[in-house]
C-alpha cells in the first residue's frame, strides 16, 4: 500500500468519470426506446459500475493520504461492477428484441455481498462488459457510423490489456493499468457521444430502414 499515491489516486477517478458522462448520455438517448424495465436495468447497472469504480478510487486516495484503510471500499469493486455490467447489457440487448421488452426479473442482483473470492465477479465483469461494448458497436452498425464503431472496439481492446496489466502486476504497473483504463474509456465515452450526436435519442435510430430493404433487393434482382 506504500506505493499509492494521492496523485495515482486521482488518476483513478478518471475513467470513473468518464462511464459516469457515458452512461448518463446512454440513459437519456435510449429512454424513449427501453422499457420500463429494461431503463430501471439499464440505469441500476450504470450506479452500481460507477458505485464500484468510485469506492475502489476512494479507498486508494483515504491510503495515499494516509487517513484511513477500508478495504471492503476495494474489495466491492468486483461484486459491483459484474452484476452492474451484466443488467446494463440485458437492458442494451432488449434493443435488439421484438416488442423491446424483458420479462425476466434481475432486481436480486442489487443485493450484492462481498465474497472472498472474486473470480466470479470477475468473469462476470468480463462477460457484462463485452457484452455492453458489442452491443453498442452493433447499434453504431445499424446507424451506420463508423467512427463509432471504431470507438468500441479500441475500448474492448483496452479493456482486455487491462485485465492482463492487473494480473501482471509489478512496481509502477499500477500507473499503466490506469493509463490504459483511461483509453478504454474515453474511446467508450467517444463512442457513446458520437452515437448520440449522430441522432441515438431519435425514436427510430435504430430501425433498419425500408429504403434499406428495397436497395439490397434491387441489388439481388440486378
Amino acid at each position: 500500500m506504500s506505493e499509492i499515491t494521492v496523485g495515482m489516486a486521482i488518476m483513478d477517478f478518471i475513467p470513473v468519470l468518464l462511464f459516469f458522462i457515458a452512461a448518463i448520455i446512454l440513459q437519456r438517448d435510449l429512454y424513449n426506446k427501453l422499457s420500463k424495465l429494461a431503463f430501471s436495468m439499464l440505469a441500476a447497472g450504470s450506479l452500481m459500475v460507477f458505485a464500484g469504480g468510485f469506492y475502489k478510487a476512494l479507498w486508494k486516495l483515504l491510503v495515499g493520504l494516509q487517513l484511513a484503510d477500508v478495504p471492503y471500499l476495494s474489495s466491492a469493486l468486483f461484486p459491483l461492477q459484474a452484476p452492474g455490467f451484466i443488467l446494463m447489457f440485458f437492458a442494451l440487448l432488449s434493443l435488439f428484441r421484438r416488442g423491446n421488452s424483458l420479462t425476466t426479473n434481475f432486481g436480486a442482483a442489487g443485493a450484492v455481498p462481498v465474497y472472498e473470492s472474486n473470480l466470479p465477479f470477475l468473469i462476470g465483469q468480463i462477460l457484462g462488459c463485452s457484452g455492453v461494448i458489442w452491443t453498442l458497436f452493433f447499434m453504431a452498425k445499424r446507424m451506420r457510423h463508423k467512427i463509432a464503431m471504431l470507438m468500441f472496439p479500441i475500448a474492448f481492446i483496452a479493456m482486455l490489456s487491462m485485465g492482463y496489466l492487473a494480473s501482471a502486476g509489478g512496481p509502477g504497473m499500477d500507473w499503466i493499468e490506469q493509463s490504459v483504463n483511461i483509453v478504454s474509456q474515453g474511446s467508450f465515452l467517444l463512442g457513446v457521444v458520437f452515437l448520440s450526436r449522430a441522432g441515438l435519442a431519435k425514436q427510430d435510430a435504430l430501425m433498419i430502414k425500408e429504403s434499406t430493404f428495397k436497395k439490397k433487393a434491387e441489388n439481388l434482382n440486378g
